[in-house]
């Protein structure tokens, strides 16, 4: 038997009135709130991302599209097997409008100025016409693989300029610093229209001849009195050098630079002249006035002129191919061995052998191989 309470409260609640003179009176109910906006729903269904096929991409690219050059890129930088065959794909489409840019290798010590100098470089070749793509490399972390991909933010003009393209890509722990993927990017920038490509490199290291070997021309910015710290490192890199350029001349360090310019140029002359028989040099630049500027680029055109007309130009972008291709199919080859059934416990069994001294280096590797 319901007492008179709940009959009141059963009553309220079937009528959705109150009644104050009842504390079990029941309030009518409202429905809850959607967790997601319809609109913002719908829009998201009409805004949601189209697959763009390779031949869409293709025509994006060779068409100027920025957007369609970016998602390439993006697409040879993936380690996704998926991404690399559309990337692969897409490179094949392009490639008859490769190889019609000069190609421009930047290096130097931290600290030198290289993103400052190419800001300032890059703002003058789109005062003469040309149009321009930076690749810049950034280091990756050790430890977490992540990268800060700065450059962008350092090279603010060229960064809203209509004919210039700036992609900052992680090494990813690429010997030297450059991405393993930065030819291919190179090549599609190609595609897209760039007349002259710039890879700016994380800084001077042993390996920076994977630089040297994907340019037509070599440039290696340094800075007046350096120091003798960078002695180990100026022989390999001054022979690969084909202009050396003292930054920061300017101001009071104006005369170290000229000084400094003196010495390398006399340096210089002590190397065997190089198989592109051009006689390397040294020039002065101030990446913040635009000093020298002018100077360095027609010191590139004049090289690009002279290896086309003795050979050398087309020579070693051929011997560039070749070394690309035997470097791929090492790493390919690599990459396969490793991936084998059983081949990680295999090393690591031949790792515990050798620590126990249980076994020779030679043998445990022979094992493996066979």
């Amino acid at each position: 038997m319901e007492t008179p309470n709940e009959d009141i409260g059963k009553k309220n609640q079937d009528s959705g009135k109150t009644n104050p003179k009842s504390a079990l009176s029941v309030n009518p109910g409202v429905a809850d709130a959607p967790a997601i906006s319809p609109y913002i729903r719908d829009q998201r269904k009409t805004l949601s991302r189209k697959e763009i096929s390779v031949v869409e991409l293709a025509e994006g690219i060779l068409s100027g599209n920025r957007t369609h050059l970016s998602k390439a890129i993006t697409l040879v930088e993936s380690n996704l097997e998926v991404h690399n065959d559309k990337a692969q794909a897409v490179l094949e489409l392009v490639m008859p409008k490769v190889g019609n840019s000069i190609r421009i290798g930047i290096t130097g010590v931290p600290g030198v100025g290289k993103s400052t100098f190419i800001e300032s470089f890059g703002s003058y070749l789109l005062e003469q016409n040309h149009k321009l793509a930076v690749l810049a490399i950034d280091p990756s972390s050790q430890r977490t693989k992540g990268s800060i991909l700065g450059d962008k933010t350092r090279m603010e003009i060229l960064s809203k300029s209509e004919n210039a393209f700036i992609r900052p890509s992680p090494s990813s722990g690429s010997l030297g610093g450059v991405a393993r993927k930065t030819r291919e990017s190179m090549y599609l920038c190609e595609a897209a229209g760039f007349d002259t490509i710039i890879i700016e490199t994380v800084g001077v290291g042993q390996s920076e001849t994977q630089v040297h070997s994907m340019v037509d021309f070599f440039l290696l910015l340094m800075l007046a009195g350096a120091g003798d710290e960078l002695q180990g490192i100026k022989r390999g890199i001054m022979e690969m050098a084909d202009l050396i350029a003292i930054n920061k001349a300017d101001g009071a360090n104006e005369p170290f630079a000229m000084r400094a310019r003196v010495e390398y140029e006399s340096a210089l002359h002590l190397f065997p002249m190089p198989e592109s028989k051009w006689t390397p040099r040294a020039t002065t630049c101030s990446g913040i006035g635009g000093k020298g500027i002018d100077e360095i680029w027609k010191l590139i055109l004049d090289y690009i002129s002279t290896t086309k007309t003795n050979g050398y130009y087309a020579k070693n972008r051929e011997n560039q191919t070749r070394m690309w291709f035997e470097e791929t199919l090492r790493e390919a080859v690599l990459e396969k061995f490793f991936m084998q059934p059983g081949k990680k416990e295999s090393i690591l069994e031949s790792e515990k052998k050798l620590m126990l001294g249980q076994s020779t280096l030679l043998k445990e590797i022979k094992r493996l191989m066979e």
